[in-house]
């Protein structure tokens, strides 16, 4: 069993003395630092060191805040030590330990999973709640249709496609069109072009 510190701060101009020397002291045998943004995914020195951590090891770090990015993330990362049978502990959050001797640790993750949850839920109620009033007012426009039977670079490749002498793949480079979006377009107005009686292909 090994015990690993990670230390960040969000900054090169930030130093790391006082986390590395509180990791130091509980006992780390292994110290990944690093410096950059907590906001940011890319974080490489928390990759690898999750890379060569196996089972029975101990990930410490000075703060929760070190280390994730929201409860999400710490809830994320929780599941994914545990998978490969790592503990995760914080020095100044004293309640959070994943080791055996603090059980508690497992009944308060629960708790904020929950919360976790129920806040996603009511984000999602938020937003339907919002487009419903927005249709109310006639103002929700739903997503913005790229391609309108106006569209010079759409309706060029409906000609050169009436044409048949080019591959869809020449079409799409030649006008700028999305090859989804020359399918949808092309289905559509076949469709459009059946009901009305034509049944000409395009």
């Amino acid at each position: 069993m090994l015990k690993f510190g990670y230390a960040r701060v969000s900054s090169m101009d930030q130093n790391l003395d006082r986390q590395r020397s509180s990791l130091k002291e509980v006992g780390c045998e292994v110290i990944y630092e690093e410096k950059v943004s907590g906001a940011t995914t890319d974080r490489p020195v928390l990759h690898d060191l999750l890379s060569k951590v196996s089972e029975g090891d101990v990930v410490v770090v000075h703060s929760l805040d070190r280390i994730s990015r929201s409860t999400v993330d710490l809830l994320q990362l929780v599941d994914h030590l545990k998978g490969q049978g790592v503990a995760l502990c914080s020095i100044k959050d004293s309640w959070f330990d994943m080791t055996d001797e603090n059980p508690f640790s497992g009944f308060l993750l629960t708790v904020m999973s929950g919360l976790s949850e129920y806040e996603r839920k009511m984000i999602r109620m938020r937003q339907q709640e919002g487009i419903k009033q927005a249709k109310i007012k006639g103002k929700f426009k739903g997503r913005v249709k790229k391609y309108t039977v106006e569209h010079p670079g759409m309706n060029h490749a409906i000609e050169l496609y009436e044409k048949g002498d080019k591959t869809v793949k020449e079409i799409c480079a030649i006008t700028k069109v999305s090859r989804s979006s020359f399918y949808r377009e092309v289905k559509k107005r076949e469709e459009q072009q059946y009901i009305s009686g034509e049944k000409r292909r395009i």
